[in-house]
């Protein structure tokens, strides 16, 4: 499975273009790893923005995630499907989108991170790691408890929550699979975000 280095989480609120626009501007850029979430719009518009990400992504031969649907993850042919706590379980998710699907789910403390991978997730979305606007996700972890988070589990692990271009080497150094970024890339110039992104984690032996 696919799941290092740079992962994008698209976000309307961030910048003013459409999701199809961001996701070819990092496309394009070089990510090869992309989350479909949108909390505002009907579940039909969910599935038609959800078509046209799956062509972009299969164009650019990259892995993509949509988030909190199972039902349409499934009607798009979508990589996996990403969960947060309050969604469907993962093993009730697994009966849904098959068992050759990616699924990963959000956790916040040791005991959901032990949980996800008791019930097969291929891989944890850990934080808030920093104070983050994009999404309301509770208090900051921090890298200690990321660095701990890595040792508890043997499921690939992806560090969110307000990362940054300040910040970002010292998440890495926790040894955490991948960081996942929206706002940090969307705000300004989208290409240029994602070349200095990208050159930082190829540094760090991530790509």
């Amino acid at each position: 499975m696919y799941l290092s280095g740079l992962y994008f989480i698209t976000d309307r609120r961030a910048c003013k273009i459409s999701c199809e626009e961001m996701t070819l501007k990092v496309l394009s850029a070089g990510v090869r790893l992309i989350q479909y979430r949108e909390k505002k719009r009907s579940r039909r518009m969910l599935y038609e923005e959800a078509v046209i990400l799956r062509r972009l992504t299969r164009d650019f031969n990259a892995v993509f995630i949509l988030n909190d649907y199972a039902d349409i993850a499934l009607s798009v042919d979508a990589d996996g499907l990403h969960l947060g706590q309050d969604d469907l379980p993962v093993r009730e998710a697994r009966k849904i989108i098959g068992k050759d699907k990616i699924i990963g789910i959000s956790t916040h403390n040791f005991e959901q991170a032990i949980e996800a991978e008791k019930e097969g997730a291929d891989y944890i979305g850990f934080g808030p790691v920093f104070h983050t606007k994009t999404k309301n996700a509770g208090v900051p972890k921090g890298t200690d408890m990321l660095r701990e988070i890595k040792k508890l589990v043997n499921i690939p692990v992806v560090a969110i929550g307000g990362i940054n271009f300040e910040n970002i080497r010292s998440v890495l150094d926790t040894g955490v699979d991948a960081v996942a970024i929206a706002s940090a890339i969307l705000v300004g110039d989208i290409e240029n975000n994602v070349k200095i992104f990208m050159e930082i984690i190829k540094s760090s032996s991530l790509l």
